[in-house]
């Protein structure tokens, strides 16, 4: 059986992912995803406005059109998480495919309101849920199988399609942590098993993010402790406390809205895409907040919040807000404006539980946000967070555990490779023979 990638997206930037893998005439797609900076850097873009062929113009979704040269029949379509850089692309591009998008409760859930904000396509494609640990036929002789890993979002997999010559492990996004504070262990037990089963694996395409960072990246039960620490150290402090952090990252938000209650302050969610994560969340049973727990994504309905802690006192709240990378309108950089009813004074505390994504619109929006802040007089808490990513020690680990045929680094640019690269010819892999550097577009035939 032929057994052929195409490398459509996210092989040179961090953002818009997508990969297809034929096997023979049946083909899965993993990702349809957005490259937010593309989008962030125009102003007031609204993209669900927008037509396909001028996102790909501009470097902001994939250019899926190489697939018409790939050939056979697309049979699923499988975001691996609900982050936009993996589902972001999906109301512009799935409609073009007679398959069904197939993914996780959580990640489903957010596909469909991308889905249901398109207002330039409509968008029919069967939706699949599927769990981690389960498994579809593809076509007569292939079959999906959806693997637990631990990112920093719940319900992420990595998706394996199992052919007769091997299986297929799509790699992205992930980093190992047998202490998760929501959902299960990462189940590396599973990839061993993989490693080891029938022809064993054909091929690895893995999230090259943190690849040049040496060690181990830590579990999320760190962050927490770390965060804690922070909040808690706040305990006595009679002014205004404001946190951000990624609103995907549910479980990060789940341990802020505990810790602010453990300091006598109310929690409030504020911002769309705070509310729309932890909502969903919440309606579907994957974690629990308090009943009290406002939150609020509409403009109006934000600043009312506002003007309700500031007539009841800052020291009695602690928001959440979006804006943990400075974008331009999100809730935080709006305070830094001073466009909102919230008014930060000197020595209020702002803690940013995140890191800059390392791309230079988001290094210098966030730069220009802390500035705002700054002259406020605001006290920053930075990187109070762990990645979500393997660091070199984790890609060795994975190596080691499936022991894979051929490997395919992805989710970086060219400079972010070296890291993998050096690590995988000291495991014994060639660039060129069975190490497969490659850009957005191209196709690798693996068996002919």
């Amino acid at each position: 059986m032929e057994i052929e990638i195409a490398t459509i997206g996210g092989y040179e930037e961090v953002g818009r992912q997508m990969t297809a893998v034929r096997a023979g005439d049946d083909v899965v797609v993993f990702d349809m995803g957005l490259n937010l900076s593309k989008v962030l850097i125009h102003d007031d873009i609204r993209t669900e406005r927008m037509h396909s062929l001028d996102l790909i113009d501009m470097d902001a979704i994939p250019d899926d059109r190489v697939m018409s040269d790939l050939g056979g029949d697309v049979k699923a379509i499988v975001p691996t998480h609900g982050h936009l850089d993996h589902i972001g692309a999906i109301s512009k591009l799935a409609h073009r495919y007679d398959a069904p998008i197939v993914a996780t409760p959580f990640t489903l859930e957010l596909v469909k309101g991308e889905i249901e904000d398109e207002s330039k396509f409509s968008v029919d494609n069967d939706l699949v849920e599927m769990e981690a640990g389960d498994a579809m036929s593809i076509g007569e002789r292939c079959d999906l199988e959806f693997v637990n890993v631990t990112h920093s979002i719940i319900d992420a997999i990595n998706p394996v399609l199992h052919t007769p010559e091997g299986a297929v492990v799509y790699g992205l996004d992930k980093r190992i942590d047998h202490d998760p504070v929501l959902g299960d262990p990462f189940d590396m037990e599973r990839f061993r098993e993989i490693g080891r089963e029938g022809d064993g694996v054909l091929c690895y395409i893995e999230d090259c993010t943190n690849a040049n960072k040496k060690g181990r990246t830590p579990s999320e039960s760190v962050a927490r402790s770390h965060l804690q620490d922070v909040i808690h150290s706040m305990e006595d402090y009679d002014g205004g406390i404001v946190a951000t952090t990624f609103a995907s990252h549910v479980a990060r938000v789940t341990s802020l809205v505990e810790f602010a209650k453990d300091i006598g302050r109310q929690p409030v969610l504020l911002g769309r895409s705070m509310e729309q994560y932890s909502g969903t969340a919440e309606r579907i049973g994957a974690t629990e907040f308090p009943d009290d727990l406002g939150m609020f994504g509409h403009r109006n309905s934000v600043d009312r919040t506002f003007e309700r802690i500031m007539e009841d006192g800052k020291e009695n709240y602690l928001p959440v807000v979006t804006g943990h990378q400075g974008e331009p309108r999100a809730m935080l950089t709006r305070m830094g404006r001073g466009e909102t009813p919230y008014d930060l004074e000197n020595g209020d505390k702002v803690v940013f539980s995140a890191r800059v994504i390392p791309e230079p619109t988001n290094e210098g929006q966030r730069h220009q946000s802390e500035t705002l802040l700054g002259m406020q007089g605001a006290r920053i808490y930075d990187d109070v967070h762990v990645s979500g990513h393997l660091s070199r020690e984790g890609h060795y680990e994975m190596l080691d555990a499936i022991q894979p045929r051929n490997v395919i680094p992805a989710h970086q640019d060219m400079s972010g490779y070296s890291g993998y690269v050096n690590l995988a010819e000291n495991q014994g892999y060639q660039m060129g023979r069975d190490l497969h550097v490659t850009r957005n577009g191209n196709r690798i035939q693996l068996i002919e």
